[in-house]
């Protein structure tokens, strides 16, 4: 009988529970269920809807259950930096904030009192933006200091439902160093930082690497769900998990994490935190093994979602209105499509301009950049997404360059994995500006990562190597040039 591993892969805007298993030396998927996550708003915050997501969690898990594929073991990974505080009881205190709210605007001003930008980035490695944790937990001292006051533990939102499933707290290394809080030099806790913000210390405990155990399911849980498993930590932040999915052949490749965000980077056994590489705002993620990703954040797909929410008259949060409900129901392959017919139009957005972080209406926000930087403003569905995809397709390219001069490599091609990989007009458009080659592939890429760091732990492949080779010979890669 097949052994089964189930990874729960939470996005910013869905979950999906996917079961994986090897079977004649090649990997295969199921996904099992699928629920949505939403932001809510409450006293002019953005914050997670908690119950959704652990309600989906468990459904997900019953699913399992129902399909008669328990798994062996279970790992969960989220996007990253968000985070719970709890109290003595081990209770939330306050809220679970989402990482586009407000809170953070300015704060970075009040966290130059404490340690300068330069020093900051010399000793994590992390990439200034104000939702990094260290920011948000700055932000909630200045805004709440009884809630950080009443808190006995702080764990990232993998940790905490790890936590809600075993009762077994652990703060997970990749996640971890999303918080800018991490020496990535050490690779622990930076306690001289965390001292200088005023943060208590209690919050920050030992680290754990992917591979580790959590523990069982709780008996209340086993008997919820219908089974019991053992949980693992995974490369609990996302784009950890995501770039352990890359079938590349050679050290020379960048990896392109596509959805909601787009991470483009290399891999690299040493953290880059010199002052080019603070200048161009490229991070030091911390990867599974001790693999340090030095990427740059681009704002990503999230554009191209928020578009398609508008023009479908669905709301971003509750009692946002769209005023460009169109009366059809758009996919992205029709927004993908009406693009292609106004290939044409020269307008291009920096996809990466704050702007675009959290708009009430994406649509405007797009058209007010086009007025600012005395472009033509598109007012045609397909004028508008050109000037995303072009946007997108020149923000890789100039990143592949950057990494190019801050490393001395000479990039071979591109791996996209994730679901913008699927896009295959911002593929070639990909390939077009970067002039190289382009392997779009596999789609799954986040639960594939994340599965493979489980299938490793129970013994299925030897190593990281071992993996990459049955992913390469276990999903189609398609290229572009």
């Amino acid at each position: 009988m097949n052994k089964y591993f189930l990874a729960i892969d939470i996005g910013a805007s869905s979950g999906r529970h996917i079961v994986g298993w090897c079977e004649n030396g090649k990997i295969s998927l199921k996904e099992i269920y699928r629920f949505d996550n939403k932001q809510i708003e409450k006293d002019g915050h953005l914050l997670w809807d908690m119950d959704n997501l652990w309600n989906g969690i468990i459904n997900g898990l019953k699913a399992a259950k129902a399909a008669d594929m328990i798994p062996e073991t279970v790992a969960i990974d989220t996007w990253a930096v968000d985070y719970v505080l709890l109290d003595k009881n081990d209770e939330i205190v306050g809220d679970a904030y989402a990482y586009r709210d407000k809170r953070t605007v300015g704060i970075d001003e009040e966290l130059k009192k404490y340690i300068s930008e330069e020093e900051l980035y010399e000793r994590t490695g992390i990439q200034k933006q104000l939702f990094n944790t260290a920011y948000q937990l700055l932000a909630l001292k200045k805004e709440k200091a009884e809630e950080i006051e009443a808190a006995e533990t702080m764990l990232l939102l993998p940790d905490y439902f790890n936590f809600r499933l075993t009762g077994v707290k652990k703060q997970e290394y990749t996640n971890a160093t999303s918080t800018n809080l991490i020496n990535a030099k050490t690779k622990t806790w930076d306690m001289d930082i965390i001292k200088r913000l005023g943060l208590p210390e209690k919050l920050f405990g030992e680290l754990s690497m992917p591979g580790s155990t959590v523990g069982d399911f709780l008996d209340e849980i086993a008997q919820m769900v219908g089974f019991s498993a053992k949980v693992i930590l995974p490369a609990t932040h996302d784009t950890g998990s995501a770039f352990l999915a890359v079938p590349a052949s050679d050290d020379n490749s960048v990896y392109l994490s596509s959805g909601t965000w787009s991470l483009l980077g290399i891999e690299n056994s040493e953290p880059i935190t010199g002052e080019e590489a603070r200048k161009e705002n490229f991070t030091n993620e911390g990867g599974a093994w001790y693999r340090y990703r030095f990427l740059k954040n681009i704002m990503g797909l999230w554009i191209i979602q928020s578009i398609r929410r508008e023009l479908n008259g669905s709301e971003y949060v509750e009692g946002r209105k769209s005023r460009y409900v169109s009366g059809r129901e758009w996919s992205f392959t029709d927004l993908r499509e009406e693009a292609q017919k106004y290939e044409a139009f020269e307008s291009v957005i920096d996809v990466n301009s704050d702007e675009f972080l959290s708009p009430l209406s994406m649509i405007d926000a797009i058209k007010e950049h086009c007025i600012k930087s005395r472009q033509k403003v598109p007012t045609e569905v397909g004028e508008i997404m050109q000037c995303v995809y072009k946007g997108l397709a020149a923000s890789y390219a100039k990143a592949v360059e950057k990494i190019e001069e801050i490393t001395n490599k000479k990039i071979t091609g591109i791996h996209i994995i994730g679901g913008g990989c699927q896009d295959i007009y911002l593929d070639e458009l990909t390939a077009k500006a970067t002039g190289l080659p382009v392997y779009a592939g596999p789609i799954e890429g986040t639960a594939i990562g994340n599965l493979v760091v489980q299938m490793i732990s129970a013994g299925i492949f030897e190593d990281l190597s071992a993996a990459r080779k049955a992913i390469f010979e276990s999903f189609d890669i398609e290229k572009f040039i």
